[in-house]
């Protein structure tokens, strides 16, 4: 009995150490979002012009920002060759001036505060009609360098700028792929990111076609990069829990590598990565499988590591959606049709992560089973299902 007791007061002490540990890692407060952009075509091309939002959310710490970039990547899925890409950044801080040279100078960001900067990226080519038709998208990749008693973090952000948006289908020009017991229709959007409001990218491309007793489905993965759920796998500092655990997960998993697991142990702590580990390592050899994913929460089966969704977002690690089950009662009531959010994939595995209250979940997985989406670049995020009446 007093072994027990000494090896649970063992442990329990290691699990109090992994936690400390974890909460004295390096950490900055800081946030950064951007909006307001600006898409305007010029006699030379286009230019871009949004601001940036630095927050500061802590009570007490006082943090320095002394270096900050701006680097657009232009994407065009023909190509985007002759484009002369430049950019500037130019503060807006409220007790600051910016310098006419285009200098960052180093500045501090008080609790509780924030600060802005404009961003004007201008595209030109020897042909301005050349430009405007081959780039479609900006990803826009911010390097920064946050300083404080943390010490030195490099941080980095990506935020997707759409050049163009594909015209909203209507009833004449929908083509529903026909099925025994249902229509389905996949939308193409623009390409999605955290500037767009989920409420109104549905209402955009799907209230002009629903009808009552559609259904939509919404891929989940979409839903979070809009929720701007999404980061950067060198802003993420693996520990040596995640270094020796991430072994033990099956090579395609999104938590067989040290960023993808430390980006679990970062939203559950590492106390219950571990016991939910050693636990299914003990169930895994007793035949029964999976209880690893029930005990360390929903994320786990959530996360999509680097490769595991659309460019440009396929280089960040996605996390999976925040509150799916109030947004699909949101939306629901919006449309007045059902909703559904839910995660497909080529093998014919359909996972419903929310709906609405009165969707009919059995109806949407029979539906979805041939993934009509696509797992490439379609670019179809939101399919619409029509029950034949």
């Amino acid at each position: 009995m007093s072994g027990i007791l000494l090896l649970l007061i063992i442990s329990g002490l290691f699990c109090g150490w992994l936690e400390l540990s974890h909460r004295l890692r390096p950490f900055s407060p800081l946030n950064i979002k951007t909006f307001n952009w600006n898409v305007k075509k010029t006699l030379k091309g286009i230019t871009v012009i949004g601001i940036i939002e630095i927050i500061n959310p802590h009570r007490r710490m006082e943090i320095m920002v002394p270096e900050i970039q701006a680097i657009p990547l232009i994407l065009g899925k023909e190509g985007v060759k002759n484009i002369r890409v430049k950019t500037s950044i130019s503060p807006l801080h409220r007790d600051q001036e910016a310098r006419k040279d285009g200098y960052w100078e180093a500045y501090i960001i008080k609790s509780k505060s924030n600060t802005q900067a404009y961003i004007t990226i201008s595209l030109e080519g020897n042909d301005p009609i050349e430009v405007i038709d081959s780039a479609n998208n900006i990803w826009l990749d911010i390097k920064w360098v946050n300083y404080g008693p943390f010490g030195r973090l490099n941080r980095r952000n990506g935020f997707v700028i759409p050049l163009k948006r594909p015209d909203p289908l209507i009833s004449e020009t929908a083509y529903f792929k026909q099925f025994k017991n249902f229509q389905l229709l996949p939308l193409k959007t623009h390409l999605l990111g955290s500037l767009d409001i989920i409420e109104d990218v549905i209402i955009t491309y799907v209230s002009k076609i629903a009808q009552p007793g559609d259904i939509l489905a919404i891929g989940e993965t979409p839903v979070a990069i809009m929720q701007s759920r999404y980061h950067h796998p060198s802003t993420v500092n693996p520990g040596s829990l995640s270094r020796l655990l991430c072994r033990g997960f099956h090579p395609t998993s999104s938590l067989a590598t040290a960023c993808g697991l430390q980006t679990l142990i970062d939203i559950v702590g590492p106390s219950r990565v571990l016991i939910s580990f050693i636990i299914g390592l003990i169930s895994k050899a007793l035949g029964f499988k999976g209880l690893f994913y029930v005990l360390s929460g929903e994320q786990a089966r959530l996360i999509d590591d680097i490769t595991g969704t659309t460019p440009p977002y396929d280089q960040t690690i996605v996390l999976g959606p925040k509150s799916p089950k109030q947004l699909c009662e949101k939306l629901s009531s919006k449309l007045g049709i059902d909703v559904a959010i839910v995660d497909v994939n080529d093998l014919g595995r359909v996972k419903i992560l929310a709906a609405n209250r009165n969707c009919k979940k059995v109806f949407v997985k029979q539906a979805l089973i041939s993934n009509p989406a696509g797992n490439a670049n379609e670019q179809t995020p939101l399919v619409l299902i029509r029950p034949y009446q």
